[in-house]
């Protein structure tokens, strides 16, 4: 019998009784904490105190079984396509219209991408999450088999980064998965494609505007983001050839003849060369069917899943919209 990941993190939660005690006792944390130290040159007796103090985070136990990605399109979609985020992301990129047209020149990505992305994370900065970052990852690491090696690997990040940036690790506060700042980024992202946009000499993630739109946008220019190309189409189609296009897997594996042989047309056409993802999205009635192209995939980059990357490129598309039609006052 097959369980869905989900169902069985959720399984899996329920079967595990909250450890008590310190920290430093839960299986694999000392030798955790003597890994690092030899590899990264930590002082293992400073962690050790850091680590005695950390406290299981239950509630991020509980968060991480259930997220919102596992909801059908037509559910997700109404907790980020709504008129506040229109109105806020809006209001975003006309007050930060020169750092987003920099951005764009330098990377390549339009405003209102950057601007919904940082809209569905985190409402333009105002929910960055109310987790500490250490305890949450330090118990997503230990006690979450699911993704332990992910988690530990994202918690060693974290402590690398909180040394770089001259960062309290006990003072940081984020999401559940342990995402920070008015973007969102994971440690290891944050460490690698967070950039100082500003020119002060830090990478600030939480109170610079500058260095989140700038890395934002070099995230998605990392991960293949091309200026100018489309995002996603919506075709309708006239059989259900489509369906043998599908995969769960994100990356685009499909070509123009496959396409055409399932009857799916896009404008502008599907290049030669070119592979675009066959997905569909949940609703209420027919499921809507979609054709990604690479721009999407970059999107997917970010947080993989389809959701997730349609709820950015809605928002983008009425944050834009409204910054083209209505007056600025």
């Amino acid at each position: 019998m097959t369980i869905r990941p989900v169902l069985a993190a959720v399984l899996w939660l329920a079967a595990v009784a909250p450890a008590s005690g310190s920290f430093l006792e839960r299986d694999g944390v000392r030798a955790f904490i003597d890994d690092v130290s030899s590899r990264q040159d930590f002082n293992a007796a400073e962690l050790r105190g850091l680590f005695e103090n950390v406290e299981r985070q239950e509630a991020v136990l509980e968060a991480i079984a259930a997220p919102a990605e596992a909801m059908p399109w037509y559910r997700y979609r109404p907790i980020f396509i709504t008129d506040p985020r229109i109105e806020g992301g809006i209001e975003f990129v006309r007050d930060n219209s020169d750092l987003l047209a920099r951005a764009e020149r330098e990377f390549g990505v339009p405003p209102e991408i950057v601007a919904a992305i940082i809209g569905v994370e985190t409402f333009y900065g105002r929910h960055k999450g109310r987790h500490p970052v250490l305890d949450t990852l330090a118990t997503l690491a230990f006690e979450y088999p699911p993704r332990s090696d992910f988690f530990r690997r994202e918690l060693e990040q974290f402590l690398l980064l909180a040394r770089d940036e001259r960062i309290a690790p006990t003072s940081v506060k984020g999401s559940y998965a342990g995402a920070m700042g008015m973007p969102q980024f994971i440690s290891s992202s944050y460490r690698h494609y967070a950039i100082d946009f500003d020119g002060d000499g830090r990478r600030d993630l939480w109170n610079s505007n500058a260095d989140v739109i700038g890395s934002v946008a070099a995230y998605l220019a990392d991960h293949g983001w091309s200026a100018g190309e489309p995002i996603v189409h919506r075709v309708r189609p006239s059989r259900d050839d489509w369906r043998e296009l599908t995969s769960k897997s994100l990356k685009p594996r499909v070509d123009q003849s496959d396409l055409r042989a399932a009857g799916l047309g896009v404008e502008p056409p599907v290049g030669a060369d070119e592979r675009v993802h066959v997905f569909s999205l949940e609703t209420e009635a027919e499921p809507e069917v979609w054709v990604g192209r690479g721009n999407f995939y970059a999107i997917t980059r970010y947080n993989h899943s389809a959701l997730y990357a349609m709820a950015v490129y809605q928002l983008a598309e009425r944050i834009r919209r409204g910054v083209e039609t209505e007056p600025a006052e």
